[in-house]
């Protein structure tokens, strides 16, 4: 072979292992966007722009922290806690037998309301030490049951209370089995206060996660019950005590909406309650508590939002006043070279 078709072979290899490596090349394609090339603002940070930001933060936030708590100061609120004056004084050695027992249950409760409450006046029940959040807990329900009654035998996700006797149990679950079922009526001057307990649940709830046409079964038939029972020619999408209770709460001190009273309470009204205290807080040292309170454009009373924004706003507004102070007591030129380290050190420069 001679050497001019040895040199064209090798040629060819190397123009072919070059287009290879074209072809496999991880280069992304240029462009300004890919590159970090494109118009940027790039502001510099000089010492009247951050007094500046610092002073309007204040300025801005210290009125929003005294509107947010003038509005949570507003609203008032009544809390009774009962767990414990509900337990006659012979049982209270023993509450869990109590409460675990045939006895009756009943037990009547004073309410002074201090300030006039324009209605609507919304009537909760806290409970305190209660872990709905809890994995297990949380897991134990199905959601497509609940929707349609297509999926009624779909319970593995519920165990224990998954079945009765082979048959399904409609709500399944630990959430569904442990409803809440103390129950409040409200007197006035001998006259029953209404609790209005329609739409107290989430709209989107009732219309979506609450079939129309699913009806409890078997539900709180087993041998031991765990809360409230359903009706069973009510829909779930009706039964609006189960669809608060199965949003289930994030932290163990949570309230849940039990109803509203559309009377205005005015200041100095002595309200009676009787109440049954059936649930079981007992085993694990919870808190039961009834809540009558009103509402703001802000919500319930939650004195948390005002304070924070006060809180920055202080801040914010003390560090303008410091930075100010240092800024006039020692001003310095921006972008002198003489404060750079090398310049500042001893032997000189680098």
């Amino acid at each position: 072979m001679s050497f001019s078709a040895t040199s064209s072979i090798a040629l060819g290899g190397g123009s072919a292992e070059a287009s290879a490596a074209k072809n496999t090349s991880k280069r992304p394609k240029y462009s300004r966007f890919t590159q970090q090339e494109l118009p940027a603002c790039k502001p510099i940070l000089t010492p009247k722009w951050v007094i500046l930001t610092f002073l309007v933060s204040g300025v801005v936030f210290i009125p929003l922290g005294v509107i947010c708590l003038f509005a949570s100061q507003g609203v008032i609120e009544i809390v009774d806690r009962y767990d414990t004056d509900c337990i006659p004084l012979s049982s209270r050695d023993n509450k869990v037998r109590y409460i675990q027992g045939l006895e009756d249950k009943r037990c009547n409760r004073t309410i002074t309301v201090t300030k006039t409450m324009k209605n609507p006046v919304y009537v909760y029940y806290q409970l305190e030490n209660y872990y709905q959040n809890h994995r297990r807990y949380v897991k134990s329900r199905q959601d497509g049951q609940l929707r349609s009654p297509k999926d009624e035998h779909e319970t593995k996700s519920c165990a224990p209370e998954d079945t009765l006797g082979g048959q399904p149990i409609v709500p399944c679950g630990l959430v569904a089995w442990s409803l809440f079922n103390d129950t409040y009526d409200f007197t006035r001057n001998n006259q029953k206060l209404p609790v209005n307990k329609k739409d107290i649940s989430w709209k989107s709830d009732r219309e979506s996660k609450f079939g129309k046409n699913v009806f409890p079964k078997n539900f709180q038939k087993g041998s031991l019950i765990g809360g409230k029972s359903l009706d069973q020619d009510i829909p779930l999408s009706e039964q609006e005590d189960l669809i608060v209770w199965m949003r289930t709460a994030a932290l163990p001190t949570f309230r849940k909406l039990y109803g509203k009273i559309d009377t205005d309470l005015q200041a100095g009204d002595t309200i009676k309650v009787l109440l049954q205290n059936n649930y079981n807080t007992y085993s694990f040292n919870g808190k039961k508590k009834l809540v009558l309170s009103t509402t703001s454009w802000l919500g319930g009373r939650n004195d948390f939002l005002g304070i924070a924004y006060l809180t920055v706003g202080s801040i914010c507004l003390f560090l303008a006043v410091s930075f100010s102070v240092l800024y006039l007591a020692k001003p310095r030129q921006l972008g002198d070279p003489s404060y750079l380290s090398w310049n500042r050190s001893a032997g000189g420069g680098r």
